[in-house]
């Protein structure tokens, strides 16, 4: 009996793990029609070119990994410059390199060698650790003090959460990362870098000749949709694909402000992160440091971190222990399920750009390989 199925896969979401998927399903014979509900591709890593700049339309995607086969996979596709991401944060108008590192402590306390600052860090931090931490702002003193701990992590981490230091948990910062360096690099990866030209250059070369199609509201026509493949792959919320049927997964959301300014270079650096609460935005962007950029003018964005809804795009899970053991109901209804699952939404974890990919890489390589 010949299928009229004119797809193998039905893939939801044109992001990075869908992109990936289908392109190792297509190198493997098989036909993929893509589905999402916005009218690029890309998911959260497109760019949308201004004034001849490629903005990072969602908030800054810094790719970076240790894995050297991700790497060389990606650069397949397009090559990627050598951008390093070296943060700077601005409180109360003075500067501090990121992350905390010899030259932040330097701008701190004019301290010149690792002993002078770990000699400060401990006796700021030792009257805190008698105890065992009962929120983050407890476990962030006992880890570094109160300098550090004021200035550069309480308010930009209530902006960015939503909540008092004092109401979050303990565990969000588990560590710390103190360098006794003057190295400036906030990733500890081998490589990283953007990709030449932007991101729409790697999610186009790994769309290239699947059929995709944009503007699709797949719940909207669900049942057509699906009859079309012989399965479904799903990079959406989880919740949503489950009508919310044990509750809503929370999120962060955020709200990006797009400026453009008749100047060559407005902050000198990428991101430069606010970490004063009274500022309501999170961070300023300069696109065009991503890339070296030497257009005439320039274009920032200021990131406004907001309560995600089920109207507002999500972004950074909130993985307390009542969303955990929420998403552990719907990951073990999906167990049992045809469809398969895959992605940041649907896994109802923060994915940085590598583990994506790796994550749809190894996906793929167990169900067509094995």
């Amino acid at each position: 009996m010949v299928s009229s199925k004119k797809y193998d896969f039905l893939i939801v979401g044109a992001g990075l793990y869908g992109a990936v998927f289908a392109h190792e399903a297509k190198k493997r014979g098989k036909t993929c029609l893509v589905v999402d509900k916005r009218e690029h591709i890309g998911g959260n890593t497109f760019c949308k070119k201004i004034e001849d700049i490629n903005v990072h339309a969602y908030g800054a995607h810094i790719f970076h990994t240790n894995d050297k086969k991700i790497w060389d996979y990606v650069n397949d596709f397009v090559p990627f410059n050598r951008y390093t991401n070296s943060p700077v944060a601005n409180h109360k108008g003075s500067l501090y390199n990121l992350p905390f590192n010899m030259n932040t402590f330097y701008q701190l306390w004019g301290t010149k060698t690792p002993a002078e600052a770990k000699s400060i860090i401990d006796e700021q931090s030792k009257k805190y650790q008698k105890k065992q931490p009962q929120n983050l702002e407890e476990q962030a003193l006992s880890l570094v003090g109160e300098d550090i701990y004021y200035k550069l992590i309480k308010g930009y981490t209530e902006k960015q959460w939503g909540r008092k230091v004092t109401e979050l948990p303990a565990f969000i910062i588990k560590r710390l990362p103190l360098r006794f360096t003057f190295d400036n690099n906030y990733f500890n990866d081998s490589f990283q870098g953007i990709p030449i030209g932007g991101y729409n250059e790697l999610s186009g070369g790994l769309l290239d000749g699947i059929d995709v199609q944009l503007g699709v509201n797949y719940f909207k026509d669900k049942v057509a949709l699906d009859a079309m493949a012989h399965k479904t792959v799903f990079t959406g919320k989880i919740d949503e694909y489950y009508n919310y049927e044990f509750g809503k997964l929370e999120y962060r959301g955020l709200r990006f402000d797009h400026e453009i300014l008749a100047i060559e270079n407005y902050q000198g650096n990428a991101v430069i992160n606010y970490t004063e609460a009274d500022i309501p935005y999170t961070r300023i962007l300069e696109h065009k440091h991503f890339e070296f950029g030497q257009q005439k003018k320039t274009v920032i964005t200021k990131e406004y971190p907001l309560e995600a809804s089920t109207e507002l795009e999500p972004y950074y899970p909130i993985n307390d222990e009542k969303n955990n053991n929420r998403y552990l109901q719907y990951k073990n209804k999906a167990s049992k399920d045809l469809v398969l699952f895959g992605g940041r939404l649907a896994e109802y974890k923060y994915y940085d750009m590598h583990q994506v990919i790796g994550a749809a890489l190894s996906k793929t390589k167990k169900l067509f390989d094995n």
